[in-house]
């Protein structure tokens, strides 16, 4: 089932129990099990669910319910998936100082440019 999360920057909790269909009290608890569920506070100490956070509710809903998943299975599978995106995301030291020396580089050049 495709959910259609309206552009918005935040999200109130009654506002993500309607779009994912997750009672408030259950995502409280899933914030509690699942540290990549995180909302951020206002100052009035309401939750702000991010895009992002909505989009990791409605993947656990379908692991939980529709996959029979346990909590603990869902978390392997979310630590897999961020080991996953990690690795991917990691840059080969020696690559990261060939780049940071080649910008240095440039920016030398531009400075005596400007000059």
């Amino acid at each position: 089932m495709q959910v259609s999360i309206p552009d918005k920057l935040y999200f109130k909790i009654g506002e993500v129990a309607r779009l994912t269909g997750i009672k408030p009290h259950v995502l409280r608890y899933w914030e509690s099990e699942f540290r990549n569920i995180r909302p951020v506070k206002s100052q009035g100490k309401q939750r702000l669910y991010r895009r992002e956070d909505i989009e990791l509710v409605l993947s656990l809903k379908d692991m939980l319910y529709l996959q029979g998943y346990t909590i603990a299975g869902a978390k392997k599978i979310l630590a897999r998936q961020s080991g996953a995106e990690s690795a991917a995301s990691s840059v080969d030291p020696e690559e990261a100082v060939r780049m940071l020396q080649e910008i240095r580089r440039d920016l030398l050049q531009l400075r005596a440019t400007l000059e």
